[in-house]
């Protein structure tokens, strides 16, 4: 199956009301390209559950910025002021997880866990309304797993198959964002035949891969 996909039609996987993973970590493994597509499509009430929010002008911080984005769930939003405008305004609803919990919440949607145990939380406002859980005498918070319709990440080098690596630190929530979304699109830098990456050099596998999009090319 042909997995390359033009920018163009990468719009026809978005529709208003869904939920969208996007990588990176304040912008860094962030795919724009995809990004600029999605606010291209006109798509509003999108559920966004990212890192953060970027800053006003990268990463995804354009989608809080053009009033894209009906809910957020992040670890921080401090560097976006626009998210933080917005929430106290009543225009969107924020859930700030811890970013350890954020990215285990992930991992569990991705692994079909029922959710995760963690102190992280326990006697401050993060515990209002979840179940709390004792074990061998110490207090754990439930968290439920997340799961979204599309994921969106960014990755250095693809193969055809969609066997991907990634930069360095452009890695951060891209790889378990891939286990944990129903179609799964990447913004790669390169693409190489199959068989060029060594399958030790693999960090996602192209089995979760769905369509690839590579760089510069838009038609």
């Amino acid at each position: 199956m042909n997995k390359i996909i033009s920018l163009d039609e990468v719009t026809s996987f978005f529709k208003d009301g869904m939920s969208i993973m996007a990588g990176g970590f304040m912008g860094v493994g962030t795919p724009e390209d995809l990004v600029s597509a999605l606010l291209e499509a006109d798509v509003k009430d999108i559920t966004l559950i990212a890192n953060d929010t970027a800053f006003i002008e990268s990463g995804v911080g354009p989608l809080i910025v053009n009033h894209r984005v009906k809910k957020v769930i992040a670890s921080h939003i401090g560097t976006n002021p626009e998210t933080g405008r917005q929430m106290i305004a009543g225009e969107m609803e924020v859930e700030l997880v811890p970013q350890g919990t954020l990215a285990e919440r992930v991992r569990a949607g991705g692994a079909g866990l029922g959710g995760i145990l963690t102190p992280t939380g326990v006697g401050t406002v993060v515990e209002e309304g979840k179940e709390k859980l004792t074990v061998d005498g110490r207090e754990y918070l439930l968290e439920k797993p997340l799961r979204a319709e599309v994921a969106l990440l960014k990755a250095y080098k693809a193969d055809k198959s969609g066997n991907l690596v990634y930069h360095r630190s452009a890695r951060n929530f891209n790889p378990f964002m891939a286990l944990a979304c129903d179609h799964v699109i990447v913004q790669v830098e390169k693409l190489v035949e199959v068989g060029e990456i060594d399958p030790d050099e693999v960090m996602t596998p192209g089995i979760l891969i769905d369509k690839i999009y590579v760089q510069g090319g838009r038609k």
